[in-house]
């Protein structure tokens, strides 16, 4: 079972494409891992056992519901399986890439049960939008 994942790491990806995982990410997401989009923003990376539970929940949602299944069909269609290699690189498929506009400087943090990898510029903006809002008063609906 992996931890929690937490941090905030900047790095930038190489002229191949190729990100250099953060070690203390790479541990808990272990290997393989899975990255995929599954909003505008940002890339979404989940470890085996973590892509495994999100998947069937996926594959639970009925063909009948074509609504979610367009969403079903972007998250599948756009993942990929990530080993990273010996300096502890991934490469970030260049459509995926392209579709949250990861050009050179990312941020890679973790986000609980996943690591989300943003354009350096949009987690930014992001930051500045969530800075300047009560959004976090939404979380005492969960009993936060």
């Amino acid at each position: 079972m992996q931890g929690t994942l937490i941090g905030r790491y900047y790095h930038s990806v190489d002229e191949k494409g190729r990100l250099a995982v953060p070690a203390k990410l790479r541990v808990e997401l272990g290997e393989p891992f899975y990255i995929t989009r599954l909003n505008q923003n940002c890339l979404s990376a989940f470890s085996e056992e973590e892509w495994e539970r999100f998947a069937a929940k996926l594959n639970a949602i009925p063909q009948s519901d074509a609504k979610a299944q367009c969403f079903v069909r972007m998250i599948f269609s756009g993942a990929s399986k990530c080993e990273p290699d010996k300096q502890g690189r991934i490469l970030l498929p260049q459509q995926l890439r392209e579709e949250v506009q990861i050009d050179k400087d990312v941020v890679m943090i973790g986000a609980s049960n996943r690591a989300e990898i943003w354009s350096k510029e949009k987690w930014e903006a992001y930051m500045r939008e969530v800075a300047g809002s009560d959004a976090i008063a939404g979380l005492a609906a969960y009993g936060v």
